[in-house]
């Protein structure tokens, strides 16, 4: 009976397209998507979507040439959470004694303390996809107008999740999400039937923006700030969202013939969008997923990741926590967008997608701003991924020794 009760919830949860998570409370809900797991709570080994092999310092590209000072705060904000761990403890007790380190204080710190594992993705290829995303700022005000008309929307109340594995522990970390219908769950209302009812969300209006495009890639983006007509300018962040798996507008353009793939870029978008607005509505529409959110703080130094602390522009990555554990040190070797000029940092994954699922696979965090939105949307590099974990870390699968 059990099983069969266990088949019926998980028929349930593709149909209502469940995430991936972990409860984050009480630190506030991350940018893109609630798609992540607290490190506190993930297995110490090697998760389901990459292989960890363990490799030479050697074998890190333009590890020795890096200036590591710009990634040790955003260390630090992940010290916050992973000390929480006892494989964490030692190694950020004493990052925390380190007062004002030098670049090779640093370098000798991780190379004392740390072992490197490459990420491998699962069909054993080495390389993989690293975009950009950004905290882009819009146009708005507190009330609606005609230059003013598409919403921002809170988090309804109505919107519900269901944590399976709180009943049924084969299911740990699945969540759906839904709302009544009568006595039954039903699916949260799509994009579309948003976009066609504003009426199903009426009172949870938190602004209003005058671009739509913007509006969506907001969504996407999961963060940014709205700047009204008096100067006043508000953070914002992602709240939660209506549990429908992200689909690419971009690639459907391309698949249609209304864009080639290499003018498929945020820009591009935007730019397509603009120029055909009768046919706007029902492309966004195609992309069920819609993202609620709520107001932040202003002294925030950055937003606020799926990690529970601020991002750090240039050295945070969002990834797929089935691959690579929330917080950790990550390093990069990759490109600038669009050039072959080689961009190898290291970087601190605090941070998810809707989109970034997979073993070598990340989302560049560029900060806020134009030149940060225009780095962002040109970024779409191969690249290569190492983890830098403590030395109590063992991976259950280790390959190529």
């Amino acid at each position: 009976m059990k099983n069969q009760l266990s088949f019926v919830l998980i028929t349930s949860f593709l149909w209502l397209t469940a995430c991936t998570t972990g409860s984050i409370s009480p630190t506030p809900p991350p940018t893109q998507s609630d798609e992540s797991v607290v490190p506190s709570q993930l297995p110490e080994k090697t998760l389901a979507k990459s292989i960890h092999k363990r490799v030479q310092w050697s074998a890190l590209t333009g590890w020795s040439s890096d200036d590591l000072l710009p990634a040790w705060q955003a260390f630090m904000q992940s010290c916050r959470v992973l000390s929480k761990q006892l494989m964490w403890q030692e190694n950020c007790r004493i990052a925390a004694s380190l007062q004002h380190p030098s670049n090779s204080t640093i370098k000798y710190f991780f190379e004392t303390h740390f072992i490197p594992y490459q990420i491998i993705n699962t069909d054993n290829t080495a390389e993989g996809l690293i975009t950009g995303y950004y905290e882009p700022l819009l146009k708005g005000s507190r009330t609606s107008s005609k230059q003013y008309r598409f919403p921002i929307y809170a988090a309804p109340d109505e919107l519900l999740t269901i944590e399976l594995g709180e009943a049924y522990p084969e299911l740990k970390d699945l969540r759906l999400r839904g709302r009544l219908n009568g006595r039954k769950v039903v699916p949260y209302y799509s994009r579309a039937e948003i976009m066609n009812n504003p009426k199903l969300l009426d009172g949870y209006e938190l602004f209003w923006v005058e671009d739509e495009v913007e509006l969506f890639f907001l969504h996407v983006q999961g963060s940014g700030r709205i700047v009204f007509d008096n100067g006043e300018v508000m953070k914002i962040g992602f709240a939660d969202q209506n549990g429908y798996p992200y689909n690419s507008i971009g690639k459907l353009l391309v698949q249609r013939g209304e864009l080639p793939l290499e003018q498929a870029s945020m820009q591009g978008i935007k730019q397509w969008g603009r120029q055909n607005p009768s046919k706007l509505a029902e492309l966004l529409q195609k992309n069920a997923r819609y993202v609620f959110f709520r107001e932040l703080p202003s002294d925030l130094s950055g937003p606020i990741g799926a990690l529970g602390v601020p991002l750090t522009a240039g050295r945070s990555i969002a990834i797929d926590p089935l691959s690579i554990p929330q917080g950790v040190p990550v390093f990069l070797s990759t490109t600038w967008p669009n050039t072959n000029k080689p961009l190898n940092r290291l970087m601190i994954a605090q941070d998810v997608g809707g989109a970034i699922k997979g073993g070598v696979r990340a989302d560049f965090f560029w900060g806020f701003g134009h030149e940060a939105g225009n780095q962002a949307g040109k970024m779409k590099q191969a690249g290569n991924m190492w983890i830098l974990m403590p030395k109590e870390y063992q991976p259950v699968v280790l390959t190529q020794q």
